[in-house]
């Protein structure tokens, strides 16, 4: 492929573009200042307002979001993966009916894979503007988002309805439901009774890895992150890996699948037959399935990336380790 072609498949972290109007909680106070984009896929946008960059599906979704100080994400879940790397900032992930069954803080290079079938949640608790980048399990990234029952009837009361096909209506700029169309339905007790309450004790031995653990284990050989026989057992769908200087090697990769590279730490040097590219912190690249390609810092210093590759299993609850 050509530099021109796959420029195409690389999202600059200065290019990307938000949305604030992307879910049911845009207009509420504390949730009113959240970005969110869709990087590659479809994402689980509410909002005919989210960009999508690369729209080419991989069987997952890559996004982000940006949020200031102060500024949260409003409990929901999802039917599949939901995974969270902290690129800047520090940030409190939180989960339960009412938000209160557990919480982490995670630093930058952080991860966590939330389980699937619990509410969760999460809060910019750093002094600046901080970004978390999200993959999430599915083409359809698990047919969109569920709400805690709070959230709905509290976004309502500042003029957002979300209708049963998804779509988001604003009243304060004058839009209504169409005829027909009814709101999406609150969850009742016996959708509520499913999700679980789960402790902090149980998520994060589970479901939680620390940079500097994975900078450690990748001193030689790439850590696989999610996996089967991951550091974070599951089997979402994908698989990440982590790598480092040390475990870059110089051998070329080839994968049947589209592969994902997210620097965290860094520049990275991409090259392949026809052309190279340089990737920085922020930055996502799409390597096309079949492409050979060759991966090395492009500069001294530290240097660190999450690398994701879809896997034939199917998207879908996470697997108990």
């Amino acid at each position: 492929m050509t530099p021109l072609e796959m420029e195409t498949r690389i999202v600059r972290y200065g290019d990307l573009h938000p949305c604030k109007t992307a879910f049911i909680d845009a207009h509420t106070p504390g949730s009113n200042q959240k970005e969110n984009f869709t990087i590659i896929g479809g994402g689980v946008s509410e909002s005919p307002d989210q960009h999508v960059h690369i729209s080419i599906k991989h069987g997952f979704n890559i996004g982000a979001a940006g949020q200031p100080p102060k500024c949260r994400n409003s409990l929901h879940d999802h039917n599949t993966a939901e995974v969270f790397f902290v690129l800047s900032g520090r940030w409190r992930f939180f989960w339960g009916r009412w938000g209160n069954a557990g919480e982490v803080v995670l630093e930058e290079g952080d991860i966590i894979n939330i389980p699937t079938g619990i509410f969760r949640g999460f809060e910019n608790i750093g002094t600046d503007y901080g970004m978390i980048m999200a993959i999430l399990g599915g083409d359809d990234a698990g047919g969109g988002v569920k709400w805690a029952p709070q959230v709905v009837e509290e976004a309502k009361s500042h003029g957002l309805i979300l209708a049963e096909t998804g779509k988001l209506y604003d009243t304060k700029k004058g839009e209504a439901l169409p005829e027909g169309v009814k709101p999406m339905p609150v969850l009742g007790p016996d959708e509520l009774a499913k999700r679980a309450e789960l402790t902090t004790a149980d998520v994060l031995p589970n479901h939680v890895a620390r940079y500097w653990d994975l900078v450690a284990l990748s001193d030689r050989a790439p850590a696989k992150v999610i996996g089967a026989d991951g550091i974070l057992r599951d089997r979402p769908g994908f698989e990440v890996h982590f790598i480092t200087r040390g475990s870059a090697g110089d051998a070329p990769r080839l994968h049947g699948r589209p592969a994902v590279l997210m620097p965290v730490k860094g520049h990275w040097r991409v090259d392949w037959q026809g052309g190279s590219a340089t990737l920085a912190k922020g930055d996502t690249m799409s390597v096309p399935a079949d492409l050979a390609y060759r991966l090395t810092p492009s500069m001294s210093g530290e240097a660190a990336l999450y690398h994701v590759i879809g896997t034939d299993d199917p998207a879908g609850p996470t697997q108990k380790p």
